[in-house]
């Protein structure tokens, strides 16, 4: 979403925000914040797993090894596929990890925790979280455009279409499904 020039995903404009008052990288930011972020599980009760932390490593190493390797001035037509491409994929990431069970990402088990705790919908708050985010980053200094919101509105949806998808289910819970209710 960088490269797209159109507006960078909510925690992006969090990440370049600090990034203005920091001598940090973009990646590293996002690695430091993402530790951080697993301090709001506590009270949620959230436990993080290898897949937890593997996310926090693989996404700041990530984003680094992207802004390095994609090229900047594409043409708009792109960009815009760009941007399409990366709501959508991201939110089908989320719905295969969180849904494999192998462990949400800092981001993304704050939001499963805070659905949990409030009975809330995963595209509530997941929106919710999106346009904080945004708005302390936009404060801070980072840039904003069609793109972010695009973004900040549509990435929960997505994830919720695609999370049922993909969710894991034992053996005993198909069954229990497919006898149908008691």
């Amino acid at each position: 979403m960088v490269r797209t020039s159109l507006g960078v995903n909510p925690w992006s404009v969090l990440y370049e925000g600090v990034e203005h008052h920091t001598p940090l990288s973009f990646g590293m930011i996002s690695a430091l914040l993402g530790v951080l972020v697993l301090l709001l599980w506590i009270p949620l009760k959230q436990k993080p797993t290898l897949g937890t932390f593997a996310n926090i490593l693989v996404v700041g190493a990530s984003s680094d090894l992207g802004l390095l390797l994609i090229p900047q001035n594409l043409g708009l037509a792109t960009r815009v596929g760009l941007l399409i491409g990366c709501v959508v994929l991201n939110g089908l990431s989320v719905a295969i990890y969180v849904g494999a069970r192998f462990g949400p990402g800092p981001r993304d088990g704050l939001m499963t925790g805070v659905s949990a705790a409030t009975g809330l919908s995963i595209r509530l708050v997941r929106t919710l979280i999106e346009v904080t985010v945004l708005g302390v980053g936009w404060l801070l200094g980072g840039s904003a455009g069609v793109g972010t919101v695009l973004y900040a509105l549509m990435v929960g949806p997505v994830t919720q279409f695609f999370l049922p998808r993909f969710s894991y289910r034992r053996t005993a819970e198909h069954a229990v499904d497919a006898a149908g209710p008691p």
